[in-house]
């Protein structure tokens, strides 16, 4: 219950789309080096002394022989070595002719390092290149600006992370053959994408045309108008992101056009202008070079314009809906009978890796309506529909079709309508005033179904049910629902699904192993997929079989639990039992209460036996509990609001203050169900009162089977949330030793939901206050700017939880391993430049300079590995628990791997995607690998390996708790609309804060 979500804000990490844009970078170095060059990471060779701006030769790699246009890089200089200026691009002029100017590679993105003082980052600087980067210990120094000189000196000045320091690991109890849901692909070095800016808008044929040019043009407008003007070959051979930008393989034309748009179109009769200019062109050896190891920075111009292309032939066949493409068509066994069915969607990116450029292809399901008439919509909506039951269900019906778009069929024409609602009057009783459009006769009076019969020639067969008002106010037209037919791609939201086909959604998301693979290698190969007559005319050939790659299986570590000798995992599903066990550190319980919120409800808590059996279960693992302080009995009507729960915990406090000595330890609370006043119990615990709450569902807590296994999951939390120790890694953690005092924090940012403007997003950030042991976390959380993904206040949180290891420990950390969530390729440099510095900034205090290592670890992404022989995989077939795989797949000169840490026991198993942006404590593969993997035994609230290094998912559980207090905040609106971004309205109980009050 305590992790439970509500449906009111998603996760909505802001990860970007892929979108390659350069961030703005900089760089932070350690100590007194040669302050005219920045530092060597710690598993970088070090580079023999010159003068800045100095870079060293780069070795070519030889290429792979399947692989044309690929290699691998066997040297690559420092991250942080400038490069040689480059010439300035010539601006653009307009052309008296069509010609076609190379513009380089955009505008050009600054170096970001700034002084400034300790603490939270101020707003970014304007854009500035300096001459040098002067690094000091206590901060970082800029020396004068210089002018920027051209886009590729600032790449070269970007931030890079950091390269693979060998060539991937060898650690492994076995190997397994995968195949991985990467397809290669060749393209020609020599050729060149011309890339150009194009502006389209609406022409005014009257001074009352304002409204109209001013309206922004929908993507699929956009389209059609663009299709209209670059007809036959030319069209096969341009690519369209439906906003700004083509792409294309052959020179076009410049210049303005005119495109004329005929009555009956989807898109608005009428003329518009469409201006098309050269921006760039793009040389694809550029590629090469940088999947050879001779380009420092991401070409990420070229790989939009790739994408863009490899995207265009599933745009133009599929429905797009976010960023995955579905088909118009759905398997039999997917209808739900309801007029829906689940519809299944292809994502697709393009990836750089080890075996060269490949696209990664997966796909999604989602609930759709069916493009079927009105009419056979409702019968199947709504169970035993007749036609006559239109006027009895009147807002049932008004509902389900209030916002739909729909055609019509009574005419030849394309357009879309949205249905604003039902006509007042039945369709036979409908009548308007004829206009005659020459203006030779005055307006007749006339009926619709009249109308439809002379004009379109149409019998209107159910003249007595109202028909769909079309469009939107003085603009609405009235058709009779019969000709009316559901356009195609409209989602079905998930929240709104009835709980069993809810259900069939999920069953059909979680596909097995076997049917994931089959299905996306049919994606690929369909008419409608990547392939298409644009990739080729671009010069693009696709592989269609997936990629092989040798998986490892990292062995799992043995466990310290209360019993003298070490626990050994499960073979195959590396779990483990609580029975006849305890827990290394299981606290005491003696002063806690029990708030029972089943009264009034039907069920009432058997409170005598859930006593009974918490106490049971408590004792067995090793807590001495005593009988509850206090037994409250209350409603769930109490959790209503802020004053309400307040009131109702301050006065179980106050009673067990009188009964007892020393305060409140736990408050036990059990619900009839999932509430919103969950939150408002949290905030008021957490915050205002100090006192740990442990939450449980009276349902779950009364079923007679399997008690056992669910009080020991409520004393895990339990024993967590009051400073125990539950179990840990016997032994060491790899790479460090137990007198090393190293700290894992782990870091994410929780953004509102989409459609939400105005919500701060929040900042969590915890870490581990104890070592060897290593599993003890303190959080902090913090508000920021509406979507920003940039923790704002990194650093200062960093060094109240580095003080806070020191203040449990004597000393502070001598390392540092930062696991940082959330974020995409394109936002790697923000991290690295900003967040590490601020980091650094903040922690660096004379001598003390803690060895720092910064790791990403990304779950949004398409990457999917799939066993080669079914025998290796277990009852479901998915990989082993501690597969790695960190070659082919895998960037070419990167630091990064692939690692699924747990049993895949439902559908089809997603790894984690590490990748390692910065290492100053040396790390190898396998001591990295098997660092993370070890530590997923680690997750406090299971007995088994979680999928995600622990740190990270401490940090998403720690910002979903502050977007709960937001929502908090949003409700009771406490002294004004900015409470929601007022940091005290956040700050934890100081009794509450170094514990793990969030599990």
């Amino acid at each position: 219950m305590d992790s439970s979500r509500n449906n009111n804000y998603g996760r909505g990490r802001g990860r970007g789309r892929g979108n390659y844009q350069n961030q703005e970078s900089g760089g932070r170095g350690r100590g007194s080096q040669n302050h005219s060059r920045p530092p060597v990471q710690g598993n970088q060779p070090q580079q023999p002394h010159h003068a800045s701006g100095y870079r060293p030769p780069q070795t070519t790699a030889p290429q792979l022989p399947h692989q044309p246009v690929v290699g691998v890089a066997t040297a690559r200089p420092n991250a942080w070595v400038r490069g040689p200026p480059s010439p300035t691009p010539t601006p653009f002029q307009a052309p008296q002719q069509p010609q076609h100017l190379g513009a380089g590679a955009g505008s050009a993105r600054p170096n970001a390092w700034t002084q400034r003082p300790l603490g939270p980052s101020p707003p970014a600087p304007p854009r500035h290149t300096p001459s040098a980067v002067d690094l000091d210990i206590q901060k970082v120094k800029i020396s004068e600006e210089m002018p920027v000189s051209s886009s590729s000196e600032n790449k070269d000045n970007q931030i890079q992370p950091i390269r693979r320091p060998d060539k991937g690991g060898i650690l492994s109890i076995r190997s397994i053959p995968l195949l991985a849901n990467h397809f290669p692909i060749n393209f020609n070095p020599q050729n060149t994408i011309f890339h150009y800016d194009v502006d389209v808008k609406p022409m005014s044929s009257s001074p009352n045309d304002s409204k109209l040019t001013k309206k922004k043009l929908r993507k699929s407008e956009l389209r059609f108008i663009k299709d209209q003007l670059f007809s036959g070959e030319d069209q096969l051979k341009t690519a369209y992101d439906g906003e700004k930008s083509i792409f294309s393989a052959v020179p076009l034309r410049e210049g303005q056009f005119q495109v004329d748009i005929s009555q009956g179109e989807d898109v608005r009769s009428g003329s518009y202008t469409f201006v098309i200019k050269l921006v760039n062109e793009l040389k694809l050896s550029k590629l090469r070079d940088y999947l050879r190891g001779n380009l420092s920075y991401v070409p990420r111009d070229i790989l939009q314009g790739m994408d863009l292309v490899m995207k265009e032939n599933p745009s133009r066949k599929r429905i797009a809906v976010g960023r995955s493409f579905f088909s118009p068509d759905f398997r039999s066994r997917d209808d739900f009978r309801n007029g829906l069915a689940a519809y299944r969607g292809l994502q697709q990116s393009l990836k750089p890796t080890l075996q060269g450029l490949a696209l990664c292809l997966d796909y999604s399901v989602l609930a759709f309506r069916k493009p079927w008439p009105v009419m056979e919509f409702l019968k199947e909506h709504f169970k035993g529909f007749q036609v006559q039951d239109v006027k009895k269900s009147r807002r049932a019906v008004n509902d389900a079709l209030r916002g739909l778009k729909v055609t019509v069929t009574h005419r030849r024409t394309k357009q879309k309508y949205t249905v604003a609602g039902l006509s007042e009057e039945d369709t036979c009783d409908i009548y308007f005033d004829l206009v005659d459009m020459e203006g030779k006769n005055p307006p007749q009076r006339t009926s619709l179904v009249k109308y439809f019969k002379e004009k379109w020639g149409k019998d209107i067969v159910y003249q007595n049910i109202p028909c769909l008002e079309l469009g939107k106010g003085s603009k609405s037209n009235k058709v009779p629902m019969e000709f009316c037919v559901l356009v195609e791609g409209q989602r079905y939201p998930k929240e709104n699904l009835d709980r069993n086909t809810a259900v069939l959604l999920k069953n059909i998301s979680l596909a097995d192993p076997g049917e994931r693979r089959d299905t996306i290698n049919e994606m690929v190969r369909s008419d409608d997929g990547p392939c298409g007559d644009v990739a080729r005319n671009f010069g693009f050939q696709l592989d269609r079989n997936m990629t092989k790659v040798s998986g490892r299986v990292i062995g799992s570590p043995d466990l310290k639990l209360g019993a003298p000798r070490p626990v050994k995992v499960d073979a195959v599903k590396c779990q483990w039992n609580l029975l006849g066990k305890s827990f290394v550190d299981a606290k005491p319980i003696e002063r806690w209460a029990l708030l029972d919120l089943t009264g009034g409800d039907r069920y009432k808590l058997q409170e005598h036996i859930f006593i009974s059996n918490l106490i049971g279960r408590c004792r067995s693992l090793g807590n001495r509990i005593e009988e509850p302080v206090v037994y409250r009995l209350a409603r769930m009507s109490d959790l209503s609001s802020v004053n309400r729960v307040e009131k109702l915990l301050k006065g179980i406090m106050e009673e067990s203050n009188r009964i007892s000595e020393g305060k409140l330890q736990l408050i036990v609370c059990v619900m009839t169900k999932k509430d919103p006043g969950y939150k408002n119990l949290k905030w008021v615990s957490e915050t205002k009162l100090g006192v740990v709450t442990q939450c449980c569902l009276s349902g779950s807590a009364s079923k007679p089977q399997g008690q056992d296994q669910y009080f020991a999951n409520l004393c895990l939390k339990i024993n967590a949330k009051l400073g125990g120790n539950n179990f840990e890694v016997a032994g060491k953690f790899t790479h460090f030793d137990a007198r090393d005092h190293v700290m894992f924090i782990g870091a994410d940012v929780n953004h509102p939901a989409p459609m939400n403007s105005s919500c701060p997003s929040i900042a969590a950030v915890v870490a581990t206050v104890n070592w060897p042991a290593a599993n003890k976390y303190a959080a902090r959380v913090s508000p920021q700017k509406h979507r920003c993904e940039k923790i704002e206040n990194f650093g200062a949180m960093c060094l109240d939880l580095v003080n806070t290891y020191a203040k449990f420990n004597k000393v502070k950390p001598k390392g540092i391993v930062v696991f940082r969530d959330g974020v995409s390729e394109g936002q790697f440099e923000m991290v690295l430049s900003q967040e590490l510095l601020d980091l650094k900034n903040s922690i660096y205090d004379g001598d003390y300079q803690p060895s720092i290592t910064l790791v990403v670890a990304q779950k949004r992404h398409q990457t999917r590995l799939f066993i080669d022989n079914g025998n290796s995989g277990g009852r479901i077939g998915n990989v082993p628990p501690g597969t790695v795989v960190d070659t082919r797949i895998v960037h070419p000169l990167d630091f990064d791997f692939y690692l699924c840490s747990h049993y895949g026991a439902l559908g089809t198993s997603k790894p984690t995607h590490y990748y390692v942006l910065w290492d100053e404590n040396s790390f190898t593969s396998d001591q990295l690998q098997k660092l993370i993997n070890d530590m997923c035994y680690t997750f406090v609230r299971c007995t088994k390996p979680v999928s995600l290094v622990p740190p990270v998912y401490y940090a998403d559980l720690v910002a979903y708790r502050g977007r709960m207090f937001q929502e908090v905040a949003m409700e009771n609106q406490y002294d004004s609309s900015n409470a929601a971004f007022d940091q005290s309205f956040y700050s934890l109980h100081p009794d509450l804060e170094n514990f793990m009050f969030f599990v």
